[in-house]
Formats: structure tokens, sequence, C-alpha cells
């Protein structure tokens, strides 16, 4: 009986540490969003991290898909900041170069994010359009700051997953 929860527990730590660099990943994703980073910027930030990409445009390039597009209506930042994620890992350098795994791996994680939520929509995600006055006083009224934050580390997660 000993030797059994000994072996299981030594599962359960080879488990944890097989898992950590993404589950660190995951964290530092949500920790810089609830910093005060928007969602697809700490999206791109904690999967440039991971990949050891450095560059002086992140976070400043996903500036703009934060909070549904610029508070557009428009797709979730989180998502768009998994696109943007993806593309900087497989994207092209020249225009002969082929998009079949880019775009893969886009469709995967659209796929995924959809199986998980329904949708890719920040309005239809948070209930709240950002692009008025009424969905930003929502939003917060609502407090979905911490229903974001489960976004962009679900979004982190599958990027991780599939890349």
């Amino acid at each position: 009986m000993i030797s059994t929860y000994l072996f299981y527990t030594f599962i359960a730590l080879i488990t944890d540490f097989i898992n950590f660099p993404m589950d660190y990943y995951i964290n530092k994703s949500k920790k810089l969003f609830d910093s005060g980073f928007g969602c697809a910027e700490a999206v791109l930030m904690a999967v440039a991290e991971y990949k050891n990409i450095q560059s002086e445009l992140i976070p400043r390039i996903a500036t703009g898909l934060c909070g549904g597009m610029g508070k557009t209506d428009g797709m979730c930042g989180a998502v768009s900041g998994s696109v943007l994620a993806i593309s900087m890992i497989y994207g092209r350098d020249k225009a002969d170069e082929d998009r079949d795994v880019l775009n893969a791996k886009v469709q995967e994680f659209i796929k995924e994010f959809k199986k998980k939520y329904g949708a890719t929509g920040c309005t239809d995600l948070t209930g709240c359009n950002l692009s008025t006055e009424e969905g930003i006083q929502k939003f917060n009224e609502l407090d979905m700051h911490p229903k974001c934050a489960e976004f962009v580390g679900e979004a982190t997660k599958i990027v991780l997953k599939n890349i």
C-alpha cells in the first residue's frame, strides 16, 4: 500500500515537473494581464518569453488588438494576440514561403478556443460591447476582468500546447 502511494506521488511530481513550463507561462500571461497589460499583449508577451523571442515591437504590436480590436466590438484580444503569437513563430519572411503550417496552427487554435467558449468575439464572450460607454460600464459593474484573465490563460495554454 505504501509503495503504491509512493509510486503515484512520484508520478504526480514528474507530471508537475513536465507541465511546469507550460503552467508557468499560462500563469505569467494572467499576471501580465492583471498588472495592466491588455489581453493581446499578455498572451503575446508570455508566448514570446516561452520561445525566447525578444523584440522591441513586443508588446507594442499587440496593443491595438486589446479590448476587442481597440474597443471596436471585434475579435477578443486574447484570440487575436494568440494568432499574432502563432504568426510570430510560424509566419513567413519571404513572399514565396508557404503559409500552410501557419494556417493549420491558427485554425486549430480557433477551433479549440471556440470549442471551449463558443465564440471568439469580445462582445460574445463577455456580454459587454466595449465600443460603447454602456458596454464599458457593464464590463466594470460585472467585474469581467477575471473572466478575461481566464480567456488570456486559456488562449496562452492552447497556443503553447499546439506550437
